[in-house]
């Protein structure tokens, strides 16, 4: 049975995941443009879920809304975590075993599953 391929973007690229003189770790996200455009539609739902709050608007209709939200905020969470882990953790593996930085993706995850 052939296996099929599909179109992928190739691994992100971490190039600055490691800490600086500040003790912060930094990493240029290489989808920020989308990201940011992402994010800046998810701030318009939220201001349309305090218009709908003042508004009186039915409640149900506002849970839907903040249901949109959450699944939107998942979907950006979802993207940088994949570019955290095919990126900074994968060239922590590489580099020296990467227990720390699995470690730390595991913490992440539990977080965010939580």
């Amino acid at each position: 049975m052939a296996t099929q391929h599909r179109a992928t973007q190739p691994p992100a690229k971490c190039e600055t995941c490691e800490s600086d003189s500040t003790s912060e770790k930094r990493v240029q996200q290489p989808h920020k443009k989308a990201l940011t455009n992402r994010l800046r539609r998810i701030e318009g739902q939220i201001g349309g879920v305090l218009n709908m709050v003042e508004q009186d608007r039915y409640c149900v209709d506002i849970l839907m809304q903040i249901s949109a939200i959450k699944s939107a905020l998942d979907g950006v969470a979802t993207e940088i975590l994949s570019t955290h882990a095919n990126g900074c953790v994968r060239r922590a593996v590489q580099e020296d075993g990467g227990e720390e930085a699995i470690e730390e993706l595991l913490r992440v995850v539990r977080r965010m599953i939580r």
